[in-house]
């Protein structure tokens, strides 16, 4: 029995011999996780909401006041341009466009008959013309027979009157046919009058009947058959009979966060995930980039608002696909993920190995001497700027110590970041944990915590707005 326990006791005070040895070791250091610096893929995508919408749409509004008699379509039937989609009621203008066409008949037929008229002037003119030229030549035969003094004085003066006469009958004539042509066109200027009034009611007329104004798909009608309809304001209650969209042309409105909208440029590629059709994604680019901040609480433009809360805004992003589906209905909820930016074989870190940091408290950490950090800060009266950088982790004496190392990065993903300058494929660097760094010390002895597994950078990463 004692024998046995000399044997616990012995194996206890080895457990603790041990312990105390590894806790010695391990005094002083800073457990971090640490990673290599490699070269990856990376894609920069931001990631927007919206809904879909066609790009060519149009409220068909009423142009005429009455009840609607009568809808030829319904909400999700396609139509043709042209094609006749409601009626409004029209007993009044279809009575005044008759009885402009009767007016128009009447005035017509006077027309005719002025022209018969102008004919008979006519055939007037030339009887007068024919019995002027007989009367002319007995009247100069008369005047011979008369200076020969082979004819009385009596029946020289009868043929005279007689010349007079059809001279008279003549004139009359043509001033007969001048008063028909004159009232030919008379007639036809009352005439070219009616018409135009046919023209006004006839208008009258078709601003009772609705039709297509292109190839569309009808996605709302607000009002019903038999309702009254007046005429208003877009989107005023009564005014609009339905709405048509052109839906050969789909796009994704979508709202960008500020801060990702530099970012973002025409012509950009895009994948767009439609929430009412899971597993489909339509490919397309940006179209249309907002240069208008939107409220995001109201969506109404920031130089049309006037409350003075900040508040975050957004812009307005256009992404038109490339294959238009049958599926997609105008309104249905959409996520559009952007692509930015794509590099290949590039140097990139994970983004929480980044960290800023005061140049003078580096100056201050240990193996920097105090007179070097007394001339820094004497150096300035002004605080310093932080710097983003890393810890790089290197050997010194056997053992891993980390120095800080400013960098500058170009795009970023949603778990990676490039760096452009600072760093090189190799170096090991702090990749972790975030409390770790945040109070991580330059020149401080650090060892790998175990218990974690160090983040690998994947092939390719998004961010989101």
């Amino acid at each position: 029995m004692k024998k046995t326990l000399l044997i616990i006791g012995a194996v206890l005070v080895l457990a603790l011999v041990v312990g105390l040895t590894v806790v010695r070791a391990q005094s002083g250091f800073t457990k971090v996780l640490i990673g290599t610096v490699s070269k990856e893929n990376l894609v920069s995508i931001v990631s927007a909401t919206g809904q879909i919408k066609p790009k060519t749409y149009v409220n068909v509004g009423a142009n005429a006041m009455g009840r609607v008699t009568r809808f030829f379509v319904n909400e999700g039937d396609h139509v043709k341009k042209g094609q006749i989609v409601a009626t409004i009621e029209n007993v009044q203008q279809e009575a005044n466009v008759a009885a402009q066409q009767a007016t128009i008949s009447a005035a017509q037929t006077d027309i005719n008959s002025y022209i018969a008229a102008e004919k008979t002037a006519q055939a007037n003119v030339d009887h007068a013309q024919a019995d002027l030229e007989q009367k002319k030549l007995d009247y100069d035969r008369a005047q011979a027979l008369f200076q020969a003094q082979v004819m009385s004085k009596q029946d020289f003066d009868g043929k005279k009157a007689a010349y007079d006469l059809d001279l008279a009958s003549l004139a009359q004539a043509k001033a007969s046919l001048a008063q028909a042509y004159a009232q030919t066109a008379s007639a036809r200027g009352h005439l070219q009058t009616q018409q135009a009034d046919l023209k006004v009611n006839e208008d009258l007329l078709n601003r009772t009947i609705a039709v297509a104004p292109f190839d569309g798909i009808v996605t709302n009608e607000p009002v019903r058959q038999g309702e009254m309809v007046v005429m208003g304001i877009q989107n005023a209650e009564g005014s609009t009979l339905m709405t048509l969209a052109d839906m050969s042309v789909i796009t994704a409105e979508v709202k960008v966060d500020e801060t990702d909208i530099v970012n973002v440029a025409n012509g950009q590629e895009a994948d767009v995930a439609v929430d009412a059709l899971p597993g489909k994604i339509f490919r397309g680019h940006v179209t249309e980039v907002g240069d208008q901040a939107l409220l995001r609480s109201s969506g109404i433009a920031t130089s049309q608002s006037t409350s003075g809360v900040e508040e975050a805004k957004d812009f307005k992003v256009v992404v038109t696909l490339d294959i238009p589906s049958d599926d997609l209905r105008p309104g249905l909820s959409c996520t559009a993920k952007i692509t930015t930016a794509k590099k290949d074989d590039i140097v990139a870190i994970p983004i929480q190995a980044l960290t800023m940091r005061d140049p003078k408290q580096l100056l201050a950490s240990p193996g920097t001497s105090t007179s070097t950090v007394s001339a820094a800060t004497s150096s300035s009266s002004q605080p310093s700027q932080q710097v983003q950088g890393v810890f790089v982790v290197n050997k010194v004496a056997g053992k891993d110590r980390v120095h800080f190392v400013q960098v500058t990065t170009g795009i970023s993903g949603s778990t990676d970041i490039e760096v452009v300058t600072g760093l090189k494929t190799g170096d090991r660097i702090v990749t972790g944990t975030y409390r770790v760094l945040r109070d991580l010390k330059q020149n401080s002895p650090v060892k790998q915590d175990t218990t974690l597994a160090a983040p690998q950078s994947s092939s390719s990463s998004s961010s989101s707005s």
